[in-house]
C-alpha cells in the first residue's frame, strides 16, 4: 500500500503542476490580449485626433514617398524597442503619422465627394463591425489560423509591390479590385492576429497592436474608396 500512495501523492503533484501551468498560461494570454486591446483603443483615439488636426490645418496631401519613408521608418523603430518603453513611444508617433496622413482624404471626400461625410461615417461604422465579428468569431471558436500565415505573406508582399507599380504607373482603372483584395487580406490578418494571441503564438501586445491598427487602418481607407467608387463620382 505504501507504493501506491506515494504514486497517488505524484500523480496529485503532477495534476497540480500541469493544472498550475495551465492557469498561468491562460493568465499570460489573457493579459497580452487586455494590453493589446487597451492599447489599440489608445491608439485609434489619438490617429483620430491628428486625423482632426490634419483636416483643421487643411494640409495637403503628403508626398507617397515621403509616407511610405515614414510609416516603415516609424514601424522599424517600433519593432526595435518593442520590449521597452520607447516602443510605446513609437507606437503613437506611428498611428499619429497615419491619422495625420488620413486628415487630407477626409478633407477631400467630405468637400468633393456627394454625401461624402455619410461615406465616411458608413466606412468607420462597417470597419468597426468586421473587426468586432471576425475578433468574436476567433475569441469564442478559439480556432488556430496560423495555417493563414503564409498566404497572407505572400499577399502583403503583393501589396507592397502594387503600391510600388502605382507610384509610376496609374492603376485607377484597378482599383475596386485592389481595394477589395485590400479588405480581404486585413480581415485575414485580425483573424491571424488574434488567433496567434490566444494561443500564445504572439506574445508582445505592442506589435499585436500595431498589427491590428494597421489592418483596421487599410480597411477603413480601402472600404471608403469603395463606397466612393459605388457612387457616381
Amino acid at each position: 500500500m505504501q507504493p501506491d500512495r506515494q504514486f497517488e501523492r505524484i500523480q496529485r503533484g503532477s495534476t497540480a503542476a500541469y493544472g498550475g501551468g495551465v492557469r498561468e498560461s491562460a493568465l499570460a494570454t489573457n493579459k497580452v490580449l487586455k494590453n493589446t486591446y487597451m492599447l489599440l483603443s489608445a491608439t485609434l483615439i489619438f490617429s483620430a485626433i491628428m486625423a482632426g488636426v490634419g483636416m483643421a490645418m487643411n494640409m495637403p496631401f503628403i508626398n507617397p514617398i515621403f509616407t511610405i519613408v515614414g510609416y516603415f521608418g516609424l514601424l522599424f523603430l517600433t519593432y526595435k524597442f518593442k520590449n521597452s518603453s520607447l516602443g510605446l513611444l513609437f507606437v503613437f508617433a506611428l498611428t499619429g503619422f497615419m491619422g495625420l496622413t488620413l486628415g487630407p482624404l477626409l478633407s477631400a471626400y467630405i468637400a468633393n465627394v456627394p454625401n461624402g461625410g455619410e461615406l465616411v461615417l458608413t466606412s468607420l461604422a462597417t470597419t468597426g463591425l468586421i473587426f468586432l465579428g471576425l475578433s468574436a468569431y476567433v475569441l469564442t471558436t478559439r480556432k488556430d489560423m496560423s495555417f493563414m500565415g503564409g498566404f497572407l505573406m505572400i499577399g502583403m508582399f503583393g501589396l507592397l509591390g502594387v503600391i510600388v507599380i502605382g507610384l509610376f504607373i496609374d492603376l485607377s482603372a484597378f482599383q475596386m479590385a485592389i481595394s477589395a483584395g485590400v479588405v480581404l487580406l486585413m480581415a485575414g490578418m485580425i483573424l491571424y492576429q488574434t488567433s496567434a494571441i490566444i494561443h500564445g503564438g504572439e506574445t508582445n501586445y505592442i506589435l499585436a497592436t500595431v498589427s491590428l491598427y494597421v489592418s483596421l487602418y487599410n480597411i477603413f481607407v480601402n472600404l471608403l474608396m469603395l463606397f466612393g467608387m459605388g457612387g457616381d463620382d
